[in-house]
């Protein structure tokens, strides 16, 4: 059965687990030996930690053969390395922190271990999250699709996908702060899950008011993200958008959904790739023959022009925020030169300029369920394009990473802003074998209908579970 383990779903891995048809150690024993053998490649992993990985196994089996249970318990998993974990390296996607050893586990993490699962290592991540691409000067490597070693597995959650992906996780917990959970699931033929703003906190205490990053699951199944987000999904009391559903993240769907769809970018002299606007046509006939209500409607607002400068902005003074309260002053330059033009350019702000940048992200924002209020769920391309070749973004310098950015990604930042539940869906492979995704926005706290839809569009066949070619190995 080992030569098959990672064939099976994160949830029947679990079932095996319970049943003792496997043990924990001989799972993560497994992934471990992918990991060894395939992650040179992928560059999926910052650490990899097999001897606590073991210890946690051995520990996992003991508890399971006293009969004890819980959610994850021996499942292995991988946390994104912008998120720290006791005792474990988290370098949050820098070099200048390739020592960082943090004392305590972030919340969300902390869930997680506490759930039973097994950490085999800290997944590959862009510095400090700044980009949609995950390259850093701590592994000297980017981060690719198992599908195309020679393009990018987006960012900043690109390890958690490529490692999904691979083979080399059942699961992964993923971050998204304008798309870093989806547009990675996209390039890596996955489904990625960015919860309504607070399902999930976000750390112990908030970071921000205007925080827009919110954790989530990457997996190869919906079932499997909604298991990995249930355990994810109890808010820290003193989170101000805290709150949990009712009842079950997936809902029964009732009727016949209200559905808008549109496929252009918003960013002028950026029409979507054929590709692209085929996985969301294959999408709205599906959706049709489940007996839903599609409607084609403009896009609500344009993310280019100042919005596109406002993003761009946000995310120089997250940057910036996070440079000055992590990195000692002494060791800024050996930030990647992007991070550096990013931390400057937050540094030089003030405070009129950043009231103003908050401004126009919200009346953008705010287009978005103003001009939805007669729909339930909106769908849209998740990217542009197909995954991006390796110095795509780079090609016109650090002052034009951002516009690259932003031409590529423009689909999934307005439900950051919003706050909306979104999900990324795979939909199918081109001639070259490269994937492509679709996006599926819900209601603010509608996240049990959204999941459920995924659901409903995953039975009725919306895409394969087609392998890289690494799958095999």
């Amino acid at each position: 059965m080992s030569g098959e383990l990672h064939e099976l779903s994160a949830a029947a891995q679990l079932k095996a687990l319970r049943g003792r048809e496997v043990s924990s150690r001989e799972l993560t024993e497994h992934y471990l030996g992918r990991i060894e053998k395939l992650d040179g490649e992928l560059g999926a992993f910052v650490t990899v930690t097999p001897d606590l990985a073991l210890a946690e196994a051995v520990r996992a089996d003991k508890r399971i053969a006293q009969g004890e249970w819980s959610p994850l318990l021996g499942l292995p998993l991988g946390i994104k390395d912008l998120y720290p974990t006791a005792g474990v390296r988290t370098t949050f996607g820098s070099a200048a922190l390739r020592d960082f050893m943090p004392a305590a586990d972030a919340w969300t993490a902390g869930l997680l271990r506490q759930a039973g699962a097994v950490l085999v290592g800290k997944t590959n991540t862009a510095e400090f999250g700044a980009t949609c691409y995950t390259e850093n000067d701590v592994t000297g490597r980017p981060t690719v699709t198992p599908y195309d070693l020679k393009r990018y597995a987006s960012g900043s959650s690109g390890g958690a996908a490529a490692a999904v992906a691979a083979g080399l996780l059942p699961l992964a917990q993923a971050g998204d702060g304008a798309g870093s959970t989806r547009t990675p699931a996209a390039t890596c033929h996955l489904v990625g899950v960015k919860p309504s703003r607070g399902l999930v906190s976000a750390a112990v205490p908030p970071a921000s008011f205007a925080s827009t990053t919110i954790e989530g699951p990457i997996a190869r199944t919906v079932a499997d993200a909604v298991l990995l987000l249930d355990v994810m999904a109890q808010p820290w009391s003193g989170d101000l958008d805290g709150w949990r559903p009712n009842g079950s993240l997936i809902d029964a769907i009732e009727g016949p959904l209200r559905i808008a769809v549109w496929t252009e970018s918003g960013v002028d002299g950026c029409s979507p790739h054929p590709e692209v606007v085929r996985a969301v046509e294959r999408t709205v006939d599906l959706l049709w023959e489940l007996g839903h209500d599609v409607r084609e409607v403009p896009i609500p607002a344009r993310c280019g022009g100042p919005v596109g400068s406002a993003l761009r902005t946000s995310i120089a003074c997250a940057v910036n925020a996070a440079v000055r309260s992590l990195v000692p002053p002494d060791r800024v330059d050996v930030l990647l030169p992007y991070t550096r033009h990013l931390h400057a350019e937050g540094e030089a702000l003030s405070g009129h300029e950043l009231h103003a940048v908050q401004g126009v992200l919200a009346r953008y924002a705010s287009a978005f369920p103003a001009a939805l209020e007669g729909f339930d769920v909106a769908l849209t391309p998740v990217t542009s394009g197909p995954p991006a070749p390796l110095g795509h973004f780079q090609a016109d310098g650090v002052a034009g990473i951002a516009e690259a950015m932003l031409a590529w990604s423009a689909y999934t930042p307005w439900a950051n802003l919003t706050g909306q539940p979104a999900v990324s869906l795979p939909s199918h492979l081109d001639g070259d074998g490269l994937p492509y995704g679709v996006q599926l926005v819900g209601r603010r706290r509608g996240d049990a209908q959204l999941l459920a839809l995924a659901a409903q569009l995953e039975k009725a066949g919306l895409w394969n579970d087609i392998h890289p070619p690494s799958w095999d190995r």
